[in-house]
């Protein structure tokens, strides 16, 4: 156990030392195996996950959900998405703000990336929110807390990586991660109104839209709306009546998604071959960087597995006879802490092979787990010293301080907070879907 140990806190200082997580996992992993075996042995290991990763039917998933992000992205969507949650909601105070949180969750449901949706939500809405006199705190706030929002609504890169992980069904976790969705999406609309209680120069109201501008906008969106009926139904069955009979895996919604993104963009005449190439060569350099780190945590995986740490952990926290709670509440500790300094992915990659058996031999389920993880990885997205999201969006919005971003981001990641809670008071948020399925 101590030798494992050595090596997670190698794996940490490596990252903090700027390595590369995937480099750090993956050579820290094939020195600890051969340290437990031999080096012929370690090296044959991270040869033979390479080799299984490349031919894995199953990961497949992942580039065709990251392509269907980015043709929705090319296509112009998100501007489509914006003007119909403004059209709605832009006549109150802080309708705008209302309004990006609405669009952002909107868009993740079809890109699947929080930084995706940061960085094409605030080229869409800060514009507009300056043009109405909206604080640049709550501006760029309510950008950065709607871009966490894709890693959770599915389809969900992230959730993707923690069923590969965990061997967890990807379809239930897709299912599992629609009403926390939808409560983030509510809560944040609360943290806007909070906002601008507060200071009610921060968000001034838009302008009113008439009922005939709202049915434009609506029908403007019906392309997204469409795509993503196709995809989560055909993965849940909802397509499969008389006379279609049709039920995707999640490999063949990625497939279906992509191509039905594709020819929506060409349709709409939004994307040019420029665009399409850009969208390919994005996929592409995507894709391989998340390989390398989902092959770097593969290898160290093996490792702690050999060295016993998740089999040790297990049986010393077993041996506290202490409340399984308390235990979760320690580990979502650790994962906060872990946040402030980590980015998302590597936090998850690390720390999942170590956190999972012990979870479910404590009896969790592994779907409320995930779930309970990436929430906690959203709230990391947009809290100091690290922000990723608010890193994002500076880059975007270079003439906005990042204390600002931070300072505009602390109602909203309180209220994720309060999200947390309640899906580890109430696990049944989170389960009562993925329980219908089988």
């Amino acid at each position: 156990m101590v030798t494992s140990i050595l090596g997670l806190a190698a794996v940490l200082i490596l990252s903090l030392l700027r390595v590369p997580i995937a480099i750090a996992m993956s050579l820290v992993g094939v020195i600890g195996y051969a340290m437990e075996t031999s080096m012929s042995a370690s090296i044959s290991m991270a040869a033979r996950l390479i080799t299984d990763a490349s031919q894995d039917y199953s990961l497949t998933v992942v580039p065709l959900f990251v392509l269907m992000g980015l043709f929705v992205n090319k296509g112009g969507m998100a501007d489509e998405l914006y003007e119909a949650a403004y059209s709605f909601l832009g006549h109150l105070r802080g309708g705008l703000a209302m309004a990006t949180i609405v669009a952002c969750g909107g868009f993740s449901a079809i890109s699947g990336s929080s930084l995706a949706t940061a960085a094409t939500m605030s080229r869409v809405a800060m514009p507009q929110m300056r043009r109405f006199g909206y604080k640049d705190t709550l501006s760029t706030g309510s950008i950065a807390a709607g871009g966490t929002l894709g890693i959770l609504i599915p389809p969900s890169v992230i959730l993707i990586i923690y069923g590969l992980l965990t061997e967890t069904s990807i379809g239930k976790l897709f299912l599992a991660g629609i009403v926390p969705g939808g409560l983030g999406i509510l809560l944040y609309l609360v943290a806007v109104r909070y906002a601008v209680w507060r200071d009610p120069a921060a968000g001034p109201a838009g302008e009113r839209s008439t009922m005939r501008q709202r049915m434009q906008a609506l029908r403007g969106v019906w392309a997204i709306l469409l795509l993503f009926f196709v995809v989560i139904g055909g993965l849940y069955g909802a397509l499969d009546v008389w006379p279609i009979h049709i039920t995707f895996s999640p490999t063949e919604a990625a497939g279906v998604g992509a191509m039905g993104a594709f020819l929506i963009s060409l349709f709409r005449g939004q994307m040019k071959l420029r665009d399409i190439t850009s969208a390919l060569s994005e996929a592409v350099t995507t894709t391989a960087s998340l390989f390398a780190v989902l092959i770097g945590a593969w290898i160290f995986s093996n490792y702690v597995n050999m060295a016993g740490l998740p089999t040790q952990l297990q049986t010393l926290v077993l041996s506290w006879g202490t409340s399984p709670f308390l235990v979760m509440a320690l580990i979502i500790l650790i994962y906060v802490l872990l946040g402030c300094v980590f980015e998302s992915m590597s936090m998850l990659l690390l720390t999942v092979p170590v956190f999972f058996p012990v979870i479910v031999a404590l009896g969790f389920d592994p779907v409320w787990f995930g779930i309970v993880v990436v929430v906690v990885v959203e709230i990391s997205l947009i809290t100091p010293p690290v922000g990723l999201n608010v890193f994002v969006l500076k880059r975007v919005v270079n003439d906005v301080s990042t204390r600002t971003i931070f300072q505009g981001v602390t109602p909203f990641w309180i209220v994720d907070l309060v999200r947390l809670g309640i899906l580890v008071g109430i696990p049944a948020v989170t389960l009562f879907l993925p329980n219908s399925i089988h």
